[in-house]
């Protein structure tokens, strides 16, 4: 499965962005789907995710209340719908999907084994 990342861009802090993660072969709800991100220099991080199956959402605390993961199978999409933008969400954000893996390794970027090639969030003060 390849995946394609988009919906990047530059935004004032305070305002929303929404990134879709199309998936060239069919996903189902047996797919976990996450995003994540990543600073320069640092490793990437959990942002969000949606469990398999329950469609439970998982997110970091630092995007509560923020951002919203959601999940279109019909249209082998997931997004992320981000609010209140802060600088400090500056930074390139992944998908990844997997059809295996515990729940409490759900946040874990080593437990995902497809990745999209990343698209660039930029939040100006």
């Amino acid at each position: 499965v390849q995946l394609q990342a988009s919906g990047g861009g530059l935004v004032q802090a305070g305002g929303s962005l929404r990134l879709s993660c199309v998936a060239s072969e069919r996903i189902s709800s047996s797919d976990d789907m996450a995003w994540f991100r990543q600073y320069p220099g640092k490793e990437r991080e959990f942002v969000a995710a949606t469990r398999r199956n329950t469609g439970t959402t998982y997110y970091a605390d630092s995007v509560k209340g923020r951002f919203t993961i959601s999940r279109d199978n019909a249209k082998n999409t997931v997004y992320l719908q981000m609010n209140s933008l802060k600088p400090e969400d500056t930074a390139v954000y992944y998908c990844a999907t997997r059809r295996t893996g515990i729940l409490s390794t759900i946040r874990d970027v080593a437990a995902y084994s497809r990745w999209g090639q990343g698209t660039e969030v930029t939040v100006s003060s």
